[in-house]
């Protein structure tokens, strides 16, 4: 039996063609898996109670991130495959895919960025299927590297066997890298002079401790950062931005910092800790250590 699946929604971008791959494998079943510029394309051979298996598991337990908006689902003729493999990406048919926002560090990348033994040990780019940059680096679909901002990384030979290895989490992450092959960071001035730093990322917190206002190059832009606990630095930030009342969003490194200035339930804290990392409005504790400029005038942080 041979069946071919078409699959569209949120698909791309979040380890789907990995998770088809093991999900075949685990199913002794034959055949192949691309992305398309409108979604996933599956095809499928082997034991008809298999590929029956195959598709129960695919449509109730996909990947955690993925959205299916539809399945299209046909039976044709076996070409007798041999195994199952990962086709290079099919274009031409017009973009209609949906790629997700970036998404936030999952767990597994967060140990091996504070693990002083791994190589990606503070890489502030470090990302796997389950994360990292996605929407900020695209150029086109099907979601391949070529289309995206980091073909200008090609990967060293440990992050190019991670990606071709079904077993390693970095299995077709298009945006695999490491300090080797990727991205590097560096502090300037106001004016873009470099300044010489053994620890650009530790020198620019300390900058911000000092009341310094500091433009962070992110994935999306630039991140215009100052101490929210510093009166002075949040007023000299609004007066550069001309921004003289709209409330200030904030950034915390763990819930327990946010429970010094806000009030969150069991939810917020789950959305807090989540994938995507949104952006809550949470009830002001009083008192509290935020300067008042951050949000005059308002009920809540952000």
């Amino acid at each position: 039996m041979c069946i071919r699946d078409r699959i569209k929604g949120v698909v791309q971008g979040i380890g789907f063609r990995p998770y088809i791959y093991l999900l075949a494998r685990k199913g002794d079943l034959r055949g192949f898996v691309f992305n398309t510029e409108k979604g996933v394309t599956i095809e499928v051979e082997g034991a008809e109670e298999n590929i029956d298996a195959f598709l129960s598991d695919l449509r109730s337990n996909p990947p955690a991130l993925a959205r299916i908006s539809s399945f299209d689902v046909a039976t044709i003729p076996p070409i007798g495959e041999k195994g199952f493999i990962i086709r290079e990406s099919l274009g031409g048919e017009g973009p209609k895919v949906f790629i997700p926002p970036d998404l936030a560090i999952c767990p597994e990348c967060m140990q091996e960025l504070l693990d002083p033994s791994d190589r990606r040990y503070r890489y502030p780019f470090i990302n796997c299927t389950q994360c990292g940059p996605r929407l900020t680096i695209i150029r086109n679909v099907p979601y391949d590297r070529k289309h995206t901002s980091m073909d200008a990384f090609p990967m060293c030979e440990l992050c190019e066997k991670e990606f071709h290895d079904p077993e390693s989490r970095r299995f077709h992450a298009q945006p695999n890298a490491c300090p080797v092959c990727g991205p590097n960071v560096w502090l300037a001035d106001s004016n873009g002079n470099t300044i010489q730093s053994k620890d650009p990322i530790a020198d620019a917190a300390g900058l911000i401790k000092q009341g310094v206002v500091l433009a962070i190059k992110g994935l999306g832009g630039f991140h215009l950062a100052a101490d929210a606990t510093q009166e002075e630095a949040v007023r000299t930030l609004r007066f550069r931005k001309a921004r003289e009342g709209k409330p200030l969003a904030m950034m915390s490194g763990s819930l327990e910092k946010i429970g010094l200035y806000a009030e969150f339930s069991d939810e917020e804290a789950k959305l807090m800790q989540g994938a995507l990392h949104p952006i809550l409005l949470l009830k002001k504790r009083l008192p509290n250590p935020i300067a008042p400029s951050v949000a005059p005038d308002q009920r809540c942080f952000g």
